[in-house]
């Protein structure tokens, strides 16, 4: 956008020292005439006469300044002093502007390197803790954070683009093999591809959701979370019941304040890790709620395989799996379950909590507040 040029900084500043000091060498000018000069008479002052008694000559008299007189030898002297204070002021306060606005000018160096994608660079000012300084600070933390959310994002597009390519290509593939095999049986290659294309479609889905609840632009309203998982557990049922997994749901009522939407899916994508990490017969799933000191916790533990430590921090991650599962069961998944579920307990400013069971499984515990400030 093109605006109109006007004084830098500096400059004002340069010429707001100047006039500081120029009022001030005024107002001192003024205080000597006030006080002092308009108290000298105008006329010529004259003593009487000194000496001349008995023949001794009269003794010339002493030159005694009148207020002219003053003022003629005041007015130029005090010119000179006040164009002496402007060139000071000028002088001084373009030095002084100068060395105040060092630290900004490195800001804006780095706010410049910034917008042209160079996100690395820091500024990490040196010196005592005063405005320029926390700016500073306050710069660096927010370039740090665009670098981190940028690195996710490109990793995330990039894991994305590939997820993406497998069924597109397994697609492409089916239908040249419809088109160029007239005797393979089609009724195989469209259930095939009916299962390619679901898959596909699934993914398009959580990363548009993923998206949405990093964005926080959904409307808030009161939830149950123990109502949620009473309906995840319900349409998870016949799935756990074919893998011959027991789902129970416990606990009492826990109000928090967020999107209904993206809670149950939320609550649906922990059940349905839940089972399909499980044993792969006669294993359990237990959901607990509860209403704990403002905060409402929403807790999902399933038995299962053991898991290293060092596999937990990244199970949040997009396109990470646990374990290795059947790419063809209907509830597969896409590798942004966990992920989903930690982007929409940011959203709603809670926190996560990954534990490993010593006897193999996961206990995931979700703390949400039943007040959510704006922000």
């Amino acid at each position: 956008m093109s605006r109109r040029p006007g004084l830098s900084t500096r400059l004002k500043l340069t010429l707001s020292y100047a006039g500081f000091l120029m009022l001030a060498g005024a107002l001192l000018l003024a205080v000597v005439w006030v006080f002092l000069l308009r108290y000298v008479p105008d006329e010529t002052i004259v003593n009487g006469p000194r000496g001349g008694g008995d023949g001794w000559p009269l003794e010339p008299q002493p030159f005694i300044p009148n207020r002219s007189d003053l003022q003629r030898a005041f007015v130029p002297r005090a010119a000179q002093a006040l164009g002496f204070l402007l060139v000071f002021g000028l002088m001084g306060g373009w030095i002084l502007a100068g060395r105040m606005l060092a630290p900004l000018t490195q800001i804006t160096d780095a706010a410049r390197r910034a917008a042209t994608g160079s996100l690395s660079h820091r500024i990490d000012m040196k010196g005592p803790n005063d405005e320029f300084r926390e700016l500073a600070d306050v710069f660096d933390t927010m370039l740090g954070q665009l670098e981190s959310h940028i690195t996710e994002q490109q990793r995330f597009a990039a894991n994305a683009s590939h997820e993406l390519r497998t069924p597109l290509t397994i697609s492409q593939t089916l239908l040249d093999v419809a088109r160029t095999d007239p005797t393979r049986d089609r009724a195989e290659l469209i259930e095939r591809l009916y299962t390619v294309n679901s898959r596909a479609i699934h993914l398009t889905e959580a990363l548009l959701l993923l998206s949405r609840s990093d964005r926080h632009n959904f409307t808030r309203e009161p939830v149950d979370l123990s109502l949620l998982a009473e309906q995840a557990a319900e349409t998870l049922l016949p799935f756990a019941e074919q893998r011959e997994i027991t789902l129970t749901v416990t606990g009492h009522p826990a109000q928090t304040l967020g999107s209904a939407e993206l809670l149950l899916r939320m609550v649906t994508n922990l059940v349905q890790n839940a089972i399909v990490h499980n044993l792969p017969t006669g294993g359990t799933v237990t959901i607990h709620t509860a209403s704990l000191h403002h905060t409402s916790v929403l807790q999902v533990e399933n038995t299962g395989h053991p898991l290293p430590p060092d596999l937990i921090p990244t199970l949040t991650e997009p396109f990470q799996r646990g374990t290795q599962r059947t790419r063809t069961d209907q509830h597969a998944g896409v590798g942004l379950g966990l992920a989903i579920v930690n982007s929409v307990v940011r959203a709603h400013h809670g926190a996560l909590d990954l534990t490993p069971r010593p006897t193999g499984g996961l206990i995931v515990t979700i703390h949400l507040p039943t007040q959510i400030t704006a922000g």
